[in-house]
């Protein structure tokens, strides 16, 4: 079984409340976990799988209380190749283009780094669904089952 590092970048504690959820069924379907809401850069180095589970700010920026590990990923490149990864974004489609920016741009950055995908990254339309746990679960479940 695998051990899943959850990365959280969180405003309003919505990505916070997910991460409860998704933690709780990794270790149900009997994987090791650990959350981070404050990570540094060497728990991302150290993690064997990475799972980012963030809200989108601003103008699709990173929340704060990631925004200074994404940018210590950026500059300094730890390569994170072959590790595998997952991302679960959420946002709000009205804001266009910004929409899930901040997975996004964690998606793009962990490619950069030769982190491995495992399957498509999800976007979770506040939009349209309220409470992001009915559409996180069928993606997890199918995300654990690729690992």
């Amino acid at each position: 079984m695998a051990h899943i590092s959850i990365f959280v970048g969180s405003v309003y504690g919505g990505a916070e409340r997910l991460s409860d959820e998704v933690a709780t069924t990794i270790e149900q379907a009997g994987h090791g976990v650990t959350v981070f809401n404050e990570p540094v850069l060497s728990d991302i180095q150290s993690a064997s799988h990475i799972l980012i589970i963030t809200s989108t700010t601003g103008q699709g920026d990173v929340p704060d209380n990631l925004a200074d590990f994404y940018n210590q990923l950026n500059s300094t490149f730890p390569m994170l190749t072959d590790k595998p990864f997952g991302i679960i974004a959420m946002g709000d489609r009205s804001y266009g283009d910004t929409f899930c920016g901040a997975g996004r741009s964690f998606d793009e950055l962990l490619r950069d780094l030769q982190a491995k995908p495992v399957g498509n990254r999800l976007e979770v339309d506040a939009c349209e669904d309220f409470e992001p746990w009915p559409v996180t679960e069928p993606w997890l479940k199918n995300w654990l089952s690729k690992l």
